[in-house]
């Protein structure tokens, strides 16, 4: 569009500025810009309907065994082989989707609903509060985050919900250090000041004011957390402390296939490529969503 100029020139018109664009469709731009976040997102929605739909696609009962198929390489009829136990290892894959991806998520949510209250109260409250849970989350920080996993798993028992309630308690003061950092950040900021001289009380500061700023990086470590979860499930798994068998967990059949490494490999390969994709596939999904949330990372 062009307009007359004072001398009689014509000059290009400036293009009217379009709408306010909201911060999530900002987001959402940005994240499918990120090309292998997107790959990330279709592997782990990929494994999700894998593990969703694991009843009807899988090939065979995962616990049912055949003598006269015992640790037959991929075929027609096995994709993925058989194991020891004459087993498809399609359909134990399958199913070890629903272990791995339940635990992963279910996890990471229950660590969530731990730690941020709690990173919330410390944040606000500061004090001898803020002192007494950070030494804690401190405490438990120092040490490793699967040797912990273990000892509390040990502690409750080998089972599939123990192994998550041990990595939910283990993940949850990352949580409580994150919240609570973004809190103090948050709480010193103009609109809080602002919000706590008009008389807000500090639970309203808190869940109106606080909160909803502090959810973008929270939802970054989430997602990188999922694919520590899955991780941890799977070493608890094949330590003997996760999924029992014969039920079909990936650690469990990595634990199975050490002892067949050389005659049949394809025990190990597909449940190690499904643990490997699906971990990949979170973080590259935690990069791009960091990324995306980030207003300083606005690409030119």
């Amino acid at each position: 569009m062009q307009r007359q100029g004072l001398d009689g020139t014509m000059t290009a018109a400036a293009p009217r500025p379009s709408a306010a664009e909201s911060p999530a469709r900002r987001a959402l731009r940005r994240f499918l810009r990120h090309r292998l976040a997107v790959f990330g997102l279709v592997v782990v929605v990929a494994f999700l309907l894998a593990a969703l739909l694991a009843p009807w696609i899988s090939p065979a009962d995962p616990l049912q065994t055949s003598w006269t198929a015992i640790r037959k390489p991929p075929s027609a009829e096995h994709w993925f082989g058989t194991d020891e136990n004459g087993r498809d290892v399609l359909s134990r894959v399958l199913w070890g989707a629903r272990a791995s991806m339940a635990a992963g998520v279910i996890s990471v949510t229950v660590a969530l609903l731990i730690g941020v209250p709690v990173g919330l109260l410390a944040g606000l409250a500061g004090g001898w509060t803020d002192t007494l849970v950070s030494r804690v989350a401190d405490a438990m920080l120092s040490v490793p985050f699967l040797i912990l996993a273990i000892a509390l798993a040990a502690f409750l028992g080998p089972a599939l919900e123990n192994a998550m309630l041990a990595i939910a308690i283990t993940a949850s003061p990352v949580f409580v250090r994150l919240a609570r950092g973004m809190t103090l950040e948050v709480k010193a900021t103009d609109w809080v000041e602002a919000a706590r001289a008009l008389g807000n009380p500090p639970w309203r500061l808190g869940l109106l004011h606080v909160l909803p700023n502090i959810v973008p990086p929270l939802l970054v470590q989430a997602t990188l957390s999922i694919a520590e979860a899955i991780i941890a499930e799977a070493s608890l798994s094949f330590l003997g402390l996760g999924q029992q068998p014969p039920a079909p967990s990936w650690g469990s059949m990595l634990n199975s296939a050490q002892r067949f490494l050389t005659q049949a490999p394809w025990l190990a390969v597909f449940p190690g490529l499904a643990i490997f994709l699906v971990v990949l596939a979170f973080n590259l999904m935690g990069d791009g969503l960091r990324d995306a949330l980030d207003p300083r990372s606005e690409r030119k």
